[in-house]
């Protein structure tokens, strides 16, 4: 009370309220800023996402707290646990009106010889590229393991677009300079119609309170039937393909639609969707037709596509997984450590090591199973982590540390990935190399291989041989026809789009290699190499590729055949387009 003064002087001017001032000597901090309360003063750190907001920060932000207060941050394991929270229910509520939207299905009496399959949710929580949960996804799928083949379902496969697939789709984007968009189809699975028979039971937790015994007939595709991504593949594809589409010869998931010298392309990955067109009213056109046949959950510019974060920028597109790679580096307690140059120790190669004590193989394979997935946009890391991937049946303490060595290497660089420049040209080539009885265990060779659309690296290579080489020239040669049949593919695939690479340009650096693929003539040193492998040589008659010497320390497919210097390391990395965003 001792800041209170002990008399107030009241206007003349008669008032409704009696206004009071404060003494300004008693005023605390300054005078000219406005009214605070003390909560408002409170430390950011105390106030969490409220605080930062308050301050006036971004619409990610704003997001971020919207997204913590109405949604739930974890995953429940039983629907029991589920129904007691309401942004689960309703979230379950969700997709069993889809169900009732799309007439998924019809309540009867199940007929006598048959049998219902049963049902579970699955919950999932949907995060963005920077890890936050932006929804809560209740998903009902029947238990399709048993069900049985010829009575529950008969044909069951889908074409699923290879990673390879869509590297070149991002590459073509880059080059064309157009924005790659990408769109959700909610509960996909429900469009596709299913011809075969099928009962399931009720979802658990809402079952009909006047019919408990009766169970639902199927008559669209529901998630975890053998035969729901068959069904909604063939939905899809018949509606575009009635829209003016045409469906590319090698990749059974891109669509393409041509218009005044304009191209539309669609990438379908089972019910994810990435399209763009060097025409933006062709995107919206497209956004059009498949609003008015499904519903979909989210639309806007790529950036988070099967793992891979995607950078759309005026120069090019940025291709990387930094996210996964703090999240491995969390769940396997590396956030801490030293980091290393490079990913593998030159100076401790990797043996079989029988006398070293045993480790945990569980946690081994999980660590290799983590790394091989960070392979599809980190090629820098593929030689360590196949090489420490031969170990999974007995490691030993030498291996775990050099699985060890990789994760150091990605405290040091999380954030290095693709770079996909709009100034480089469209032209296909490619690098081939091989060790020499490289695998300690069995002696026999590793082929390597990369390729590239300009300086688009797009497809790469790591694969121990299933034949020992009894020369360098044998070990280059199954390398180089392994290569071969790589190009043949992406030739084909980019004929879709409009292009023809003949006579393809495959560097090597090993002549005699070349000499065996030029001249035929050689076949009688060639006697022991598989069949399988000369049909290099038919394809560089065809003039379909051509073999070109380069030399070894400009090939940059040698960063896939062993370990390097950390000088030389960085040439090679640099070399095949990885950058720091």
């Amino acid at each position: 009370m001792g800041n209170i003064s002990p008399s107030y002087e009241v206007s003349s001017t008669p008032h409704t309220r009696i206004h009071k001032d404060h003494p300004i000597d008693h005023v605390i901090g300054d005078v000219q800023s406005s009214v605070q309360t003390r909560r408002m003063t409170t430390s950011y750190s105390e106030l969490g996402f409220l605080g930062a907001i308050y301050e006036g920060k971004t619409h990610q932000d704003l997001h971020t707290c919207l997204f913590a207060c109405f949604l739930s941050q974890e995953e429940p394991k039983r629907v029991s646990k589920a129904l007691s929270d309401p942004a689960w229910v309703e979230a379950m509520q969700e997709e069993l009106l889809q169900f009732k939207l799309q007439n998924v299905w019809v309540l009867v009496d199940l007929p006598k010889g048959h049998r219902a399959i049963g049902t579970k949710w699955v919950y999932r929580n949907k995060k963005d590229e920077r890890g936050i949960v932006v929804r809560n996804k209740a998903r009902l799928v029947a238990q399709g393991h048993t069900q049985e083949e010829g009575i529950d379902y008969d044909e069951v496969f889908a074409p699923v677009a290879r990673i390879e697939a869509i590297r070149i789709f991002l590459a073509y984007a880059s080059y064309m300079g157009f924005t790659v968009y990408q769109m959700d189809v909610k509960s996909a699975f429900l469009y596709g119609q299913i011809e075969e028979e099928v009962y399931v039971c009720q979802p658990p937790g809402f079952e009909d309170p006047d019919h408990p015994d009766k169970v639902y007939k199927v008559v669209k595709a529901l998630y975890g039937l053998h035969q729901a991504p068959r069904a909604w593949y063939d939905t899809l594809a018949t509606y575009l393909l009635s829209n003016g589409f045409q469906r590319g010869q090698i990749d059974q998931t891109l669509f393409i639609k041509s218009q005044k010298g304009h191209i539309l392309l669609v990438q379908i990955y089972v019910d994810d969707i990435i399209f763009g067109s060097t025409k933006k009213e062709l995107c919206d056109e497209f956004e059009k037709l498949m609003k008015d046949k499904f519903q979909m959950s989210s639309m806007g510019e790529l950036t988070f596509f099967l793992g891979l974060q995607v950078q759309q920028r005026k120069k090019g597109i940025f291709i990387s997984q930094d996210k996964y790679v703090h999240e491995i580096l969390r769940k396997f307690n590396y956030t801490d450590v030293k980091s290393a140059s490079t990913p593998t120790d030159l100076e401790k190669p990797l043996v079989k090591d029988a006398d070293a004590d045993d480790v945990d193989e569980h946690l081994y394979r999980s660590m290799i199973g983590s790394l091989m997935y960070l392979t599809t946009s980190r090629p820098d890391i593929m030689f360590a982590v196949c090489a420490c991937a031969r170990f999974q049946v007995s490691p030993k303490t030498s291996h775990l540390l050099a699985v060890k060595r990789i994760f150091r290497y990605l405290k040091g660089k999380p954030s290095l990935g693709l770079w996909y420049s709009n100034n480089s040209l469209l032209e296909l080539v490619a690098y081939t190399d091989s060790d020499y009885a490289g695998a300690t265990l069995d002696r026999k060779s590793t082929t390597r291989g990369c390729q590239f659309l300009g300086n688009r690296l797009i497809s790469w290579q790591c694969k121990k041989q299933t034949v020992v080489a009894t020369s360098t020239t044998k070990a280059e040669y199954v390398a180089a026809a392994s290569c071969c049949g790589q190009v043949l593919w992406i030739q084909n695939q980019l004929l879709d789009y409009g292009y023809n690479f003949m006579n393809t340009v495959i560097y090597i650096d090993n002549t005699s290699t070349i000499c065996i693929i030029e001249n035929p003539v050689q076949h009688s040193k060639t006697k022991h190499i598989e069949i399988r492998h000369h049909f290099i040589r038919d394809c560089n008659a065809k003039k379909l590729i051509q073999m070109a010497k380069i030399d070894t320390q400009l090939n940059v497919a040698d960063l896939l055949t062993k370990g390097f210097d950390a000088g030389r390391f960085q040439y090679l990395v640099s070399s095949i387009g990885m950058l720091n965003p």
